[in-house]
């Protein structure tokens, strides 16, 4: 992965919550996904910016849901991982993987 094509923070975090929730990957369902999971607070507009821009590089597709009547016939928006973004995690990972190599606490901080 170029760095052009590096993933932020944020961006990780989103994928991540698109590959946890398979299927109910939604704007919500991964806000709270990355709430509780991080504890960290996320703006509701914050995602959709990102997920656009995710989508541009082809990292997601998303797709339209059907209306529901708790929703007052709004359809929710979901998020598919696409082999692209998958393999641009992996690479993520790998990158910070090597970095921590050497930084593993000793034995008495483990436990």
């Amino acid at each position: 992965m170029t760095s052009r094509h590096a993933l932020g923070e944020f961006e990780q975090l989103l994928l991540l919550a698109v590959m946890r929730l398979g299927d109910e990957a939604y704007g919500a369902a991964m806000r709270r996904e990355i709430e509780q999971r991080t504890g960290r607070s996320v703006s509701p507009g914050a995602i959709y910016p990102t997920m656009d821009r995710l989508e541009a590089k082809g990292y997601v597709s998303s797709y339209m849901g059907d209306a529901t009547p708790e929703r007052g016939g709004r359809s929710r928006r979901y998020f598919r991982l696409e082999p692209t973004g998958h393999e641009a995690l992996r690479s993520a990972h790998a990158v910070f993987s090597s970095m921590w190599q050497g930084f593993e606490p000793a034995p008495e901080e483990r436990g």
